[in-house]
């Protein structure tokens, strides 16, 4: 039987937090590597059994503010209030204590990181002096880590990804491997030690889904994992 995906769903924070949503390309990459995907609301009684029922957890990406103890120095967040901060929290937390597979997309990857000590920046361009990373038109390559669980599934020294982001972590504890940054310095993927597998990714590899991309091959590895979790 295929395994059992469950998505957090994301919520409009720049409406008001009023509708969940959720980009179809995440469900549709988890299909395309052999998933069954189900959306998860933001409510008690899911959590409660949500790492039990399911076989891995993917975590999406969004923009919603965290809290000031995940930010460096006396950083705050700028991005809106949401919903959704605690539940996810949970169920990484929960996923995790089951060493089930969690696979988190931007946002998604700064919360995984950060729950084990990691802390980010609100505003790569002003405090880390660099160029934007928050563009559709933006592409740039990254350099994988050797002896990393990323490099172990890409079989890659470099990709070219995506960029769609403003925050960025800036530390990680040596529990949070960074496994990938940007020519410029920023952290594009983590992977937590201990965990049979538990990547993040600060780009968004589910727009390449429709594509023949080496970077597919995270997808196919956490549909692996999660048949034998």
């Amino acid at each position: 039987m295929s395994p059992r995906i469950a998505i957090l769903l994301d919520e409009n924070t720049s409406e008001g937090g009023t509708r969940y949503e959720l980009g179809k390309n995440y469900v549709e990459a988890i299909a395309r590597a052999g998933g069954q995907p189900f959306g998860l609301f933001f409510t008690p009684a899911q959590l409660k059994s949500a790492a039990r029922e399911f076989d891995g957890l993917l975590c999406p990406g969004g923009r919603f503010t965290y809290p000031d103890d995940f930010y460096a120095q006396d950083l705050v967040s700028n991005s809106p209030p949401s919903d959704r901060f605690e539940t996810e929290r949970q169920l990484v937390e929960d996923f995790l204590a089951l060493d089930k597979p969690v696979l988190g997309m931007c946002a998604g990857m700064q919360l995984l990181a950060c729950v084990r000590g990691a802390k980010m920046t609100p505003d790569l361009v002003k405090t880390e002096q660099v160029a934007r990373h928050d563009g559709p038109e933006i592409r740039h390559p990254i350099d994988i880590v050797p002896d990393t669980k990323l490099a172990a599934i890409t079989s890659l020294e470099s990709l070219d990804v995506n960029s769609f982001h403003r925050e960025a972590l800036v530390w990680c504890p040596d529990e949070v491997v960074i496994s990938a940054r940007a020519p410029d310095g920023i952290i594009e993927a983590i992977e937590l030690r201990d965990y049979k597998f538990a990547i993040g990714l600060q780009w968004h590899q589910e727009k390449f889904q429709a594509e023949i991309h080496p970077g597919n091959a995270i997808f196919d590895a956490f549909i692996a994992a999660c048949t034998r979790a």
